[in-house]
């Protein structure tokens, strides 16, 4: 059985059903729940004809870092986990979740599928990398949009 299990948000409102799902596994496991949701990059420098405008994002990666860790507080209490099994990363999102579950011995990564198909499934999405690049086993559910 499952000993940690690692749960990747987006915090969407379509992300409640995943987030149902992976506390009912945990306790019906008694496994660890640990959560990550990850913030991607945004591009400093937009080119424009022969020359380019830099923008500094910090300022809104701050707010988005503040916000997600207010929605991981409200999940936090309703699911009952401790501080230290929330995660905020930045960066590639299906990178950043297969080394966190590398470095940290998580037996299954619980993520969303949006179900996409042709073009969108050749650009690639979150739990297609995952599916792909995990060394555990992973559960994809399926979020009607």
């Amino acid at each position: 059985m499952y000993k940690h299990i690692l749960l990747s948000t987006e915090l969407s409102a379509e992300s409640k059903i995943i987030e149902e799902r992976a506390s009912a596994l945990q306790k019906l496991t008694g496994a660890k729940l640990s959560i990550i949701h990850v913030i991607e990059p945004m591009p400093v420098v937009f080119p424009i004809g022969e020359s380019a405008i830099v923008y500094n994002f910090q300022e809104t990666i701050d707010r988005l870092i503040e916000q997600a860790k207010e929605r991981l507080s409200k999940l936090q209490k309703q699911i009952n986990i401790a501080d230290s099994e929330i995660h905020i990363k930045q960066g590639y999102i299906g990178d950043e979740i297969l080394t966190y579950a590398n470095e940290n011995g998580v037996d299954l990564i619980i993520t969303g599928s949006h179900g996409r198909h042709g073009v969108r499934l050749l650009l690639g999405s979150t739990a297609n990398a995952v599916l792909h690049g995990a060394k555990c086993d992973v559960m994809a559910v399926r979020i009607k949009s």
